[in-house]
């Protein structure tokens, strides 16, 4: 297992189209959602939860979606409607995590959505620290309504992310990274 903080420093996402079989096991699966729940929750709402697409639910859930995108545009070509089918087909393992931000009393919204967003971050190290690539990608599905229907969704949640992950065939090169000049300023 690598050092934390040398985990940290080389932790890249992978391209979709270079994640391939295995994926995470069902233990490293736990292991992965138990990381990514351990972030930073003012109230303990738990603002945020996940649905796992694996298996044959990678192909149910692309069905869905290319019959959402049917229905809004029935002029949309089978080769569209092919990519949809296979949307979660690209990597053996693809998890939503769902914001589930809502007025409260004390917390406001913005910080449980960052909540969510910090579950994302969470899910990308814990891959990376089992030897897996992922990346974060939000993708259409993210923004419509209907799509997010079909995806079980409630009407007042919201996708922070789909977080692919898989067995990395390309290791990438780091890319440029700002100088911390450019972004640290003191007050």
């Amino acid at each position: 297992m690598p050092d934390a903080l040398e985990l940290l420093a080389t932790r890249r996402s992978s391209r979709v189209i270079d994640l391939i079989e295995p994926g995470p096991s069902a233990d490293e699966l736990d292991t992965i959602l138990t990381i990514a729940s351990r972030v930073p929750d003012h109230g303990k709402l738990a603002p945020w939860r996940f649905i796992v697409f694996e298996g044959e639910g990678r192909a149910r859930a692309g069905a869905k979606l290319a019959d959402v995108l049917a229905e809004a545009d029935p002029g949309v070509s089978e080769k569209r409607l092919e990519d949809e089918r296979g949307r979660f087909l690209r990597a053996p393992l693809v998890v939503a995590v769902v914001s589930r931000a809502a007025p409260h009393v004390k917390i406001p919204e913005f910080e449980q959505l960052m909540s969510s967003a910090a579950a994302c971050q969470n899910l990308l190290i814990a891959a990376a620290a089992l030897g897996y690539g992922a990346t974060w990608l939000s993708e259409w599905p993210t923004y419509d309504a209907a799509a997010r229907a079909a995806l079980g969704l409630e009407t007042f949640e919201r996708i922070t992310g789909f977080i692919y992950v898989g067995t990395a065939t390309q290791k990438l090169e780091d890319r440029p990274r700002p100088a911390l000049a450019a972004v640290v300023t003191r007050f």
